[in-house]
């Protein structure tokens, strides 16, 4: 089943590639045919996955003998967040690309191969086959950026893909001096014989793969390339970039450096903890600072994405919980955030916040889905976002308490505050007022539209109002790896 799923969007990516040219909307409707089948897969997974019975769906056979490389897929209560995320977002963002009429065969070739790697990263638990799915998603998002970006799509592919290769490079060399220890690339063997690692070793590898994780999320000060690669993507893959591949930094940190090196985890702890900080008020207060729509959501994930790494530093139940739960929830919130600029931007072709004004007199419905999700990135009780700021605060608080750190926290929790005022600040601008003339006679949104934001819109919801909807799946594999790190 797994292997259906991660290899699926593949072919369909193949039969987009050699598609006629003159049948421009064939690859349309392959890619939204594969994607569905995905979403109805991994649905199926999660209806008859068990809440706390460990990883399931394995499948496991030698790949590489020679020199011990397994083919080997599994999904436990971390990943499945994530793979939901993965599915449903490409599916949405290839609804929301349907009207792309420039080079539709490529185009919805890349879309596809990007999710082949996305799937494939939160399933994989052989360190060849986790480097292979991680390098897989640099491809497509590198051409999705520049042949369907901005002005400056060259410069922004560019510094996305060089920054992020970059940080794989130190990951890879992490990979290496384990395989060298342990003569294995199995993630699951390894989290047992990792923490027999002297301090020293474990130290130097926890950082090897801090670089590769920490680029990806992104942290401060490793973000520059985020707001460029956001600002200059077409919608879609903005959506995927905001909403499925930062995941795979923090996800990185759960599945392989805590369980694997937690005695250097610890060590890390408090360094983690104040550059996590550090990123949730620097994004928010940089968010503020924007005068370009796409920019202000795009250094929001820089702060957003501060929260989760604090609760990943925090270590404890109710942190860890946060985390995958923040995680869970950006992906959704600035996911929708996203498809909701897009579509300002289809009509008034600006993203400039001093020219868009009045959005609600002209376009009540999609100025309400707008506010909607501003309201959900300031996580609000009752919506998706406040579940995951609390517990990773919470969780953070109980892990620093008696320490000069716990203020640190503090300072975090500020965070909040600075996310409520630009999006308030945004919604202000941009959703009420008079109409600008630039929005004159532009119509709502379409019936198609609704369609891609629906989802996002019951999902925030249902899992704001009933917590559980998430951590059932999540909390029983958090207290393993509460365990594994000895908090």
């Amino acid at each position: 089943m797994l292997t259906i799923i991660v290899f699926l969007p593949l072919l369909g990516a193949i039969a987009c590639a050699l598609m006629p040219k003159d049948r421009p909307t064939w690859p349309r409707w392959v890619a939204g045919a594969v994607t569905f089948v995905d979403v109805a897969l991994v649905a199926w997974v999660l209806a008859t996955f068990v809440p706390g019975g460990g990883s399931q769906f394995a499948e496991k056979f030698a790949w590489v003998p020679l020199v011990h490389i397994n083919y080997s897929l599994a999904v436990d209560g971390l990943s499945l967040p994530m793979l939901v995320l993965s599915a449903l977002l490409s599916f949405l963002a290839v609804i929301a690309s349907w009207k792309i009429d420039k080079k539709p065969n490529f185009y919805f070739a890349m879309l596809l191969l990007l999710q082949v790697g996305m799937n494939g990263i939160f399933l994989a638990l052989d360190f060849v086959l986790f480097y292979v799915f991680w390098e897989l998603v640099l491809v497509p998002m590198y051409f999705l950026i520049a042949e369907w970006g901005g002005e400056r799509r060259q410069y922004a592919a560019l510094k996305y893909f060089l920054y992020t290769l970059l940080g794989s490079v130190f990951m890879l060399i992490g990979i290496v001096i384990l395989y060298v220890k342990f003569n294995s690339f199995d993630i699951v063997y390894l989290a047992s014989q990792g923490p027999g690692l002297p301090a020293g070793v474990q130290w130097w590898v926890f950082l090897m793969f801090f670089l590769g994780f920490a680029v990806k999320v992104p942290m401060w000060p490793l973000h520059t390339w985020l707001p460029d690669a956001h600002v200059e993507a077409p919608t879609a893959a903005s959506v995927l970039l905001a909403g499925v591949l930062l995941k795979m930094g923090t996800y990185g940190f759960l599945r392989i450096s805590l369980p694997i090196l937690p005695g250097a985890f610890h060590q890390w702890q408090g360094f983690i903890t104040v550059l996590a900080v550090i990123s949730i008020i620097y994004g928010a207060a940089v968010a503020f600072a924007q005068t370009d729509l796409k920019k202000l959501v795009a250094y929001s994930s820089v702060s957003h994405m501060g929260f989760a790494m604090l609760g990943i530093a925090a270590g404890t139940a109710a942190g860890l919980d946060g985390a995958v739960a923040v995680m869970f929830s950006h992906g959704l919130v600035t996911g929708m955030l996203f498809f909701m600029v897009g579509m300002v931007y289809e009509r008034s072709h600006t993203r400039q916040i001093s020219e868009i004004s009045g959005l609600a007199g002209q376009m009540p419905v999609l100025a309400g889905l707008l506010a909607f999700s501003a309201f959900a990135s300031m996580g609000l009780p009752a919506l998706s976002g406040f579940i995951g700021e609390f517990l990773s605060l919470l969780g953070a608080w109980t892990a620093w308490a008696g320490s000069p750190l716990q203020w640190v926290v503090g300072i975090g929790a500020f965070g909040v505050l600075l996310g409520a005022a630009y999006n308030l600040w945004m919604v202000q601008r941009v959703v009420l007022g008079q109409p600008s003339y630039i929005i004159a006679d532009c119509p709502d949104a379409s019936t198609r539209e609704l369609a891609v934001v629906a989802p996002l819109v019951i999902l925030i919801i249902a899992v704001g109002v009933n917590w559980q909807l998430l951590l059932r799946y999540v909390d029983p594999a958090v207290q393993v790896l509460v365990k594994a790190v000895g908090v």
